[in-house]
């Protein structure tokens, strides 16, 4: 190829790169409007369904739901991404407060009160008008904030990278060299997060349930390619793509299962009769709950912890009575 020729395609490249941005704004203030017209979703995880489910099924049976507060759900992982802020999400916290609406429990607000406690001062200095009050001022009742039941706090406590990755290159033409020679590479890898939670009573601060869980996550690569001379010109081409399971998402849905865990212990329901003909626990739950006293309980109450470790227990793709979409996939 001359070099008129490649002088034209770089002036060409060049042309199309200044129409499509440019140093002044347009009448509408922009420089360039964004691509992408993705709707807003639902955010679900596997279990997500089987926590509207036991939601469902609880209201139905008239079981009553405690009162249970949210506290801080650190990473105490302390792993540093690829660019520079925590590799992991900071709003487990709020994944927990989400997951425990779906299951239907009823929140306190406990983990952000700042605004609520700025009204209360000045509510208390008489600053804040009222005029359904008589003074015209908001008055302070005692005992108008309801307390808590139980408070769920721990954190993520495992960033695991490189468990396990493995690869294949293969590369292969003719001795010639103006022979094709085509290019394969193939690539795995896996890591896993984990948290630890515990549910505590908030008037004894006694540890009722415990709860570890892990989560591996995959990521894959694969690519191909060809390399040739064409008379005068070489040719290289290739195609290819990169796919990882969300790390956020994975976070979420360990948050999600443990929930899921809980508020079946809060409701005190016998995990059998739970959704009868659809029943998100599975059947490796029908032994019943944990003792809400204790997080060890002795006798027949401590086999719901060892039912836990089904890795089939309220998955939706794992568990057949579990139907539920992950982010536009469905079954």
């Amino acid at each position: 190829m001359s070099a008129r020729k490649l002088l034209s395609a770089a002036i060409a490249a060049l042309a199309v790169t200044g129409c499509a941005v440019t140093p002044n704004s347009g009448g509408d203030g922009l420089y360039a409007r964004p691509i992408g017209n993705a709707p807003v979703t639902p955010n679900p995880t596997p279990y997500s369904e089987a926590l509207v489910c036991l939601a469902n099924y609880a209201r139905a049976q008239g079981h009553p739901s405690p009162r249970v507060a949210v506290g801080r759900l650190s990473d105490y992982t302390g792993a540093v991404g690829a660019e520079g802020g925590p590799a992991v999400t900071q709003g487990a916290s709020l994944m927990a407060m989400s997951a425990f609406s779906k299951a239907g429990v009823n929140l306190v607000e406990r983990f952000d009160t700042s605004v609520s406690e700025l009204e209360m001062r000045y509510a208390n200095n008489r600053l804040i008008g009222d005029e359904a009050e008589d003074e015209g001022f908001r008055q302070i009742y005692a005992g108008s904030i309801p307390g808590s039941d139980f408070t769920l706090v721990g954190g993520i406590t495992e960033v695991n990278y490189n468990i396990r990755s493995q690869g294949v290159d293969i590369l292969g033409g003719d001795r010639g060299d103006s022979s094709p020679t085509g290019l394969f590479n193939a690539r795995m890898y896996v890591m896993n997060v984990g948290v630890d939670l515990r549910l505590v009573n908030t008037r004894t601060l006694e540890v009722v349930d415990v709860i570890s869980y892990q989560k591996q996550i995959i990521g894959r690569e694969i690519s191909a390619g060809v390399f040739s001379f064409w008379d005068s010109a070489v040719i290289d081409v290739s195609a290819g793509g990169r796919s990882m399971e969300p790390v956020q998402l994975a976070v979420r849905s360990l948050i999600e299962r443990a929930v899921l865990e809980f508020s079946s212990t809060l409701y005190g329901v016998e995990a059998g009769s739970v959704c009868r003909f659809d029943d998100p626990l599975g059947p490796t739950n029908e032994t019943g709950g944990v003792n809400t006293h204790t997080a060890y309980a002795t006798g027949a109450e401590i086999r719901n912890v060892q039912v836990r470790q089904s890795v089939d227990r309220g998955h939706e793709r794992r568990d057949p009575d579990v139907r539920a979409g992950l982010r536009g996939r469905y079954n």
